[in-house]
């Protein structure tokens, strides 16, 4: 059988070990960065619910595994977000916290660059508040 001649962004990041370290990072920049202490207080004091709901999601969401949909059904980011209120300061914390784990994980920079681009208009999706 012939390999197919381009990857998914999920096989490109490294795939499950390596997206498990992205999520592990980037929420352990979110429990430590003072400047993201706003939305780490709208999560559990236990992170570990949360960091299966991302790692499962961001899973299909590149391409990999549709680990999320398998277990709770189409995402509905907005929907599942609205309870929390999210404006431009909590979008913008969110993104810290993931540029900081993209840093730190070995990839080729123009991939490191549309990936997070692609999560930044993802996070941009879930303002649900407009700041005055």
């Amino acid at each position: 059988m012939q390999e197919p001649l381009t990857q998914t962004p999920y096989q490109r990041l490294g795939g499950e070990e390596v997206l498990r370290e992205l999520v592990e990072r980037f929420y352990g920049y979110m429990d430590t960065l003072p400047e993201a202490a706003p939305i780490r207080a709208m999560h559990a004091d236990d992170l570990s619910g949360a960091k299966s709901k991302l790692f499962k999601f961001l899973s299909g969401w590149l391409g990999g595994p549709d680990l999320f949909m398998q277990e709770f059904g189409h995402p509905r980011l907005r929907a599942r977000h609205f309870p929390f209120s999210i404006g431009v300061p909590e979008r913008d914390q969110w993104l810290l916290c993931m540029r900081k784990a993209l840093d730190d994980i070995p990839m080729d920079g123009p991939f490191r660059e549309a990936l997070y681009e692609a999560l930044a208009r993802t996070a941009h999706h879930m303002i649900n508040r407009e700041d005055r």
